[in-house]
């Protein structure tokens, strides 16, 4: 595959990137909401999505929804170009030009986790800024005169007060999340479309686009359940590391986790399951199809 087949396949990442924001934006904010307010001690306690979705519509409206989303467009296009693009890539130099029709793990999770890890380097800046526009909206204990006018203005009060550094706060969480995250994600999409494509074959004879998009939403949608499910808590931890007024407060995800384990149980450890899980699949399943529609439009064979 020449250099034209490269940038293609950061180019169909990009796109399953846009996709994603546009689908799960939103659910992305509900989860933010949650796991700020209901793992900490004073702040108005939601009882569920639903009640923290139908609060934010009530003051803010869909805006309200999409709060940060400038932020998490630009980061998401940028991050899901890379993620797709060298895991594509990775994945080719391991197989070293072995073209095998059943999964390989010891290819899989490597390409995937690398993948992760260079993307948390790009999204724990974003996240940040997102993170933190996110939680200073309706029933925020955020004082208004300490509030971000917008995601640059967050960035620029984040580097003055804080230095470089502190754009990266919460970066070996994200980092933890990205790699064991997508590692779990590739394997449950990589083995969950050969099988139904394997019950397929034998059902079907005429092989279609719809099938293909059945199969793209079914897959992608399982593994960003599965993912999300087995990262949720290290999210959580970002999420209060990320957003804690007290600069000197531990970045350290584990005692983070021990201390939210300590106050609220294991239900602290996955606040905001609920919206996380609601949105894991659509966005997924968005990004997916998105993505190998875009390999298929672009000539791009997908192993």
């Amino acid at each position: 595959m020449g250099d034209t087949g490269i940038y293609k396949e950061y180019l169909a990442g990009l796109l399953a990137g846009v996709a994603t924001v546009i689908t799960g934006h939103p659910f992305d904010t509900v989860k933010v909401k949650l796991q700020k307010h209901n793992a900490e001690a004073h702040a108005i306690k939601y009882r569920n999505g639903l009640h923290c979705t139908t609060r934010i519509l009530k003051t803010e409206g869909v805006k309200g929804l999409y709060r940060g989303a400038t932020s998490s467009f630009i980061g998401m296009a940028f991050e899901s170009s890379l993620l797709f693009g060298i895991y594509s890539q990775t994945k080719q130099s391991l197989q070293r030009g072995v073209r095998s029709d059943v999964p390989m793990p010891q290819v899989i999770i490597p390409s995937a986790a690398y993948g992760g890890a260079i993307i948390s380097f790009v999204l724990c800046p974003s996240e940040l800024v997102k993170c933190r526009m996110q939680v200073q909206g309706t029933d925020s204990l955020v004082p208004k005169s300490s509030r971000y006018n917008s995601p640059l203005d967050c960035a620029l009060q984040t580097v003055k007060n804080e230095g470089v550094a502190g754009i990266f706060r919460g970066g070996f969480t994200t980092l933890l999340r990205e790699s064991f995250g997508n590692a779990v994600f590739f394997s449950v999409y990589e083995y969950v479309r050969y099988y139904m494509h394997l019950q397929l074959k034998a059902s079907f004879s005429v092989h279609n686009n719809f099938i293909d998009m059945g199969v793209g939403i079914v897959s992608g949608g399982l593994g960003g359940v599965a993912s999300w499910s087995a990262v949720l808590p290290l999210d959580v931890a970002k999420t209060i590391i990320q957003t804690a007024p007290d600069k000197s407060s531990t970045r350290n995800p584990f005692r983070v986790l021990n201390k939210i384990y300590r106050r609220t149980g294991l239900k602290g450890c996955y606040a905001g399951l609920g919206p996380t899980i609601v949105r894991a699949f659509p966005a997924n399943a968005a990004a997916i199809v998105t993505w190998e529609l875009a390999m298929k439009m672009l000539g791009i064979r997908h192993d």
